[in-house]
């Protein structure tokens, strides 16, 4: 339950900056940073598991919380902390409050 619900945050995030950068600068920089988010989710999915295998083991700590959910915490962690930074001015509004 935990891996779908990280599933589906990350096509929703993906689906965000897909239409937010096609909106913006057109559809070849969507695509782009839509193959970036890709990459970066197959790569980052790849070193947290290798982590994960390390720490725990196959069954983890519990049905909802095997060792795939918990890489993929891992993951989105630190996706976010990424994402937070290289995204960081997507969303902040062109007009800042005039003092």
């Amino acid at each position: 339950m935990i891996t779908a619900l990280i599933f589906s945050i990350h096509l929703i995030f993906a689906l965000i900056i897909f239409t937010k950068k096609w909106q913006d600068e057109n559809i070849t920089s969507a695509l782009l940073n839509l193959g970036l988010i890709g990459i970066l989710f197959s790569v980052g999915w790849t070193i947290t598991g290798m982590f994960s295998q390390a720490v725990m083991g196959p069954k983890g700590l519990g049905i909802y919380f095997d060792r795939d959910a918990f890489s993929l915490t891992l993951l989105i962690i630190a996706e976010y902390l990424f994402y937070k930074m290289y995204y960081g001015d997507l969303f902040i509004e062109a007009e800042k409050e005039k003092q």
